[in-house]
């Protein structure tokens, strides 16, 4: 089985012949060797072969056990190495400075198929369907945050009002006619959902709303590094099937954007990242000491970024019985599963039904 790879450290990525290594400091409190930015860009300020020298530390990437790479240091890259990785068929993940997602480095697809991509367009070329697809991330995401919400109220938590509330939503989903209309009422559930957090997590944090651009705390932060990380492993479930990344239905596709994996993103949020943050918190796996806090936001520090990382990643390996296959499958794998969905709707052979947590 193929893992995800996570570079959490700044360095280089560098091939000799069919091998690729991580070059990288090992004193991170010196100056950064690898990259620097000038004006605003970011430059090379050293080209020479690194790895060899004795104050630095060379890794070898275990290339055929690697699914994914997600670049979460300041990882540069050489020309070398992405064309290996590319006829690899391993995506490139990386992420900005306060741990939001900012590109993929995408092999080329090979699995197109013709006759998907028109079916998938056409579903978004028409208005009817198109709704009903956008309907249904919503609906799926919202009964996700309710199965998160009567499990902490089954523990003790007064949310009963928030679970009705969001209840009355989701059965009144079917009265929105509009795209932007299904997107405010998700958004209106969401924050409802947020405002229960005070609730569900212990009282070493404080959160009185999502904020973004940057995060302006630390449960803000886990949210903006797990909603990335989830972007990422979406991306590359819809990598491994005939879909097409950039027509989405839900949210608005645009220039330069897989925004199908938003909208497939919604729905798993509350069972990948809002779990994650709950355990992290409430089991007092993480403390302030994770963070680092500026004037104008909040992040992950390095031993915060480990642990959620940590956490994420031991999480999509977790295993549940399948209902319908009847055996066991990844939580990882449950999102493929749900890229396949999608086909079967778009190719007329099964009705598309979000995934719902049923255990």
């Amino acid at each position: 089985m193929k893992v995800n790879y996570y570079i959490l450290r700044n360095g280089k990525l560098l091939r000799k012949e069919n091998t690729v290594y991580f070059v990288f400091a090992k004193d991170e409190s010196q100056p950064q060797p690898f990259s620097a930015e000038v004006d605003g860009e970011e430059v090379e300020v050293e080209t020479e072969n690194l790895s060899e020298k004795p104050e630095y530390e060379r890794r070898i990437l275990p290339i055929e056990q690697i699914n994914s790479i997600f670049g979460i240091g300041r990882v540069s890259i050489t020309s070398g190495v992405i064309s290996f990785l590319a006829k690899q068929k391993i995506p490139v993940h990386f992420f900005g400075y306060y741990g939001h997602y900012e590109s993929t480095l995408y092999p080329h697809e090979s699995l197109l198929s013709g006759e998907m991509h028109i079916r998938q367009a056409a579903y978004y070329l028409d208005r009817m369907k198109r709704l009903k697809l956008a309907r249904k991330f919503v609906e799926g995401a919202a009964k996700n945050i309710l199965r998160n919400l009567e499990y902490y109220q089954n523990e003790g938590k007064n949310l009963n009002e928030e679970i009705i509330t969001i209840k009355n939503h989701i059965a009144n989903l079917d009265q929105y006619n509009d795209v932007s209309e299904l997107m405010a009422i998700e958004g209106t559930i969401r924050n409802i959902y947020y405002g229960t957090f005070s609730k569900i997590l212990k009282e070493t944090f404080q959160f009185e709303g999502r904020t973004k651009h940057p995060p302006e705390n630390p449960i803000n932060a886990m949210i903006s590094f797990g909603n990335s990380l989830l972007y990422g492993v979406t991306i590359n479930a819809i990598y491994h099937t005939q879909l097409d990344q950039t027509i989405s239905f839900l949210h608005e596709p645009s220039e330069r954007r897989f925004s199908l994996s938003l909208d497939i993103s919604e729905i798993f949020k509350p069972f990948l990242v809002d779990r994650t943050i709950f355990k992290l918190v409430n089991k007092d796996v993480i403390t302030e000491n994770d963070f680092v806090k500026e004037l104008n936001g909040c992040l992950l520090n390095k031993s915060g970024k480990e642990k959620f990382v940590r956490d994420f990643d031991e999480r999509l390996k977790t295993t549940i019985k399948h209902r319908e296959l009847g055996r066991n499958v990844s939580y990882e794998r449950l999102i493929y599963l749900e890229c396949l969905k999608l086909c079967k709707e778009f190719l007329s052979l099964k009705p598309y039904e979000p995934f719902v947590i049923w255990w």
